[in-house]
């Protein structure tokens, strides 16, 4: 994953200090290098090298450029190992494009060894490179900056952001997508480009989303979007309503922690989309006989309760299949059936595939955070939740702002009032959990020393189990695993040794009595059992080791809303012992738009 920036400012004043700033708030994107290119005076200034962030700017003060328009980037190595040569912006052998790209060329190898051949100078190991090159190669032959970019995305297989900026074109930036994310800002004082808006909620909030294909092209006066026949195309404007300060840390030490302690609110503003939810299934014809969940990563966990809801509530038979699976199971999609995507970002690559083969056969509604994102744009329904923006990595407060928007939906299609009102104590609960916050911590240094841990849960709680394991995979760096805990005897207990912690989610209700048995299977083996639970069960703190415990009224249908918030604090504790950055887990990025 990558992330880029544009922007032209309407005055003279040097552009660097913006595009620095916007860059460095796509770090959760994932990166190893970190480059700006700006124009002055008929030359391009570059500026790049692989590191943090901090430490380039410490090493070459990228703020200090020259020229009141650019292009900037943050890169996770794909083609070529992270270094100074292989860092974005690239530009042709006699720089007079330089070039930013997110995304990945598939045919860079065959384009390199033609454009050699015609004697093209090639220094880095990118597929990006090519770009700069074509571009060059077709303005030498007469074309602009616009037409330049669109024949090279005629050749260009794979996927992309690109924004371009050229000598031969000055106070111009031309940008164009496919299958990559791309936003227009318009501002007071400018006009920007951005990977995500986070980049550049402090300079514009009036948004423009790119089609895939279109030109976009930015100058002092304005912005123009230019469809693939070179049509002007009229685009609309989306204000989004998040404010800069909730894309800062705002006292916190990381962005993790402040967004598990912004969940209830998140809950709180998504149960807000009731009316609209029960709209859609209004909508929806009476003839739905399955529903299929699509995601990926965390939105899979929630779509796994939302199966045990939809199935339990409604009676209506329900599948979760993974976006990098959905391929093989394609054909038995109808017209009966409805398909429900779930991203964070709205740009999950395996999920825009899957759902553009779904909405061939079936209907389909995206449940997704980001507002004009692919998905939104390209289901037939959507439910927008209202976590706010995520910087975090690890999915915290749109995990539950997901499992809130399918409670309401689940709710809704069974017309259970009762699961209603029981939502609407749910930020209360969280609020509550959140109060254990210094005793959680301590209990996460207890299970410090651990290089495995294992999560056990029945029924709702199975899906909470396999998300405490993933949070703790994702920014610990400690092996986790999540099991439904009847299937102990099918393999897992024989990996259960003195020791080994274990993670029991026993909330009250039909299935407390056997996860209690399996407590005690693995407590025999001498696992050191750390459990949550109702306040009231003193069964429960009888036989764990350490207990962190939850409201009595949450039950094991609601339980997953609560139950994972503690969850997400020992991970996130256990990763501040361990001296890792919980906000930038080695090796992951926030959205995932190639596959």
């Amino acid at each position: 994953m990558c992330g880029i920036v544009g922007c032209i400012l309407k005055n003279d004043d040097d552009v660097a200090p913006i595009l620095f700033d916007c860059i460095s708030k796509l770090e959760y994107r994932g990166y190893d290098s970190i480059g700006l290119a700006t124009y002055s005076e008929d030359k391009i200034h570059i500026k790049k090298d692989k590191g943090k962030i901090k430490e380039v700017d410490n090493k070459l003060n990228l703020s200090d450029m020259p020229g009141n328009y650019g292009i900037a980037h943050v890169r996770w190595a794909t083609h070529g190992d992270p270094s100074k040569l292989n860092s974005h912006p690239h530009v042709d052998e006699r720089r007079d494009v330089a070039v930013v790209h997110n995304g990945i060329i598939e045919n860079y190898l065959e384009i390199k060894e033609k454009l050699i051949s015609e004697g093209h100078v090639f220094k880095s190991d990118t597929d990006t490179e090519v770009i700069p090159h074509l571009i060059e190669k077709f303005t030498n032959e007469g074309f602009d900056l616009e037409h330049a970019v669109r024949k090279t995305v005629d050749i260009i297989h794979g996927t992309y952001a690109i924004a371009a900026i050229s000598i031969n074109e000055p106070d111009k930036i031309v940008a164009t997508r496919k299958d990559s994310p791309l936003i227009v800002g318009i501002g007071g004082e400018g006009y920007y480009l951005a990977s995500d808006s986070p980049a550049i909620l402090k300079y514009a909030r009036d948004i423009i989303y790119p089609e895939q294909g279109e030109i976009v092209i930015l100058d002092k006066n304005g912005v123009v979007v230019h469809d693939e026949f070179d049509n002007p195309v009229s685009k609309e404007i989306e204000t989004i309503n998040w404010t800069p300060e909730m894309a800062e840390k705002e006292g916190y030490n990381h962005f993790m922690i402040k967004e598990i302690n912004e969940q209830a609110t998140a809950v709180r503003n998504t149960l807000t989309q009731r009316e609209h939810i029960q709209e859609i299934i209004d909508d929806i014809d009476e003839g739905i006989q399955r529903i299929c969940f699509v995601a990926c990563g965390t939105s899979y966990h929630a779509s796994l309760t939302g199966k045990y809801l939809i199935e339990s509530l409604a009676g209506i038979p329900t599948d979760v299949i993974l976006a990098s699976e959905f391929k093989y199971s394609a054909n038995t999609l109808n017209d009966k059936t409805l398909v429900i995507f779930i991203s964070q970002s709205g740009e999950t690559a395996d999920s825009l595939k899957a759902l553009d083969v779904a909405n061939e056969t079936s209907k389909t509604l995206g449940i997704v955070n980001v507002s004009g994102s692919s998905i939104t744009r390209r289901a037939e329904y959507v439910i927008q939740t209202q976590a706010g923006p995520e910087i975090g990595v690890a999915a915290t407060k749109t995990y539950v702002a997901q499992l809130t928007s399918i409670y309401l939906f689940a709710a809704l299609l069974a017309k259970n009032t009762e699961l209603l009102e029981e939502l609407e104590k749910v930020p209360d609960f969280i609020d509550e959990a959140l109060e254990d916050i210094d005793f959680i911590k301590e209990i996460s240094k207890r299970y410090n020393y651990a290089r495995d841990f294992f999560y056990l849960g029945r029924g709702y709680s199975y899906p909470t189990a396999l998300e405490g394991a993933l949070k703790l995979k994702e920014i610990t760096y400690i092996h986790g695993e999540g099991y439904a805990a009847g299937e102990l005897k099918h393999g897992p207990l024989a990996l259960i040794d003195e020791g080994i912690p274990v993670v029991v989610i026993a909330p009250p209700g039909d299935s407390h009595r056997k996860t209690m048995s399996n407590l005690e299977e693995v407590k025999s083996r001498g696992a050191n059992v750390l459990a949550i639970g109702s306040a009231d069960d003193d069964a429960l703190k009888t036989k764990a080791d350490d207990i962190i415990t939850i409201n009595p009224e949450v039950n094991e249908i609601i339980a997953p809303l609560v139950y994972v918030v503690p969850l997400q604090l020992i991970a996130y504790y256990i990763t501040l012992e361990k001296g890792h950055d919980p906000d930038k887990p080695k090796n992951l990025a926030k959205c995932v738009t190639v596959e």
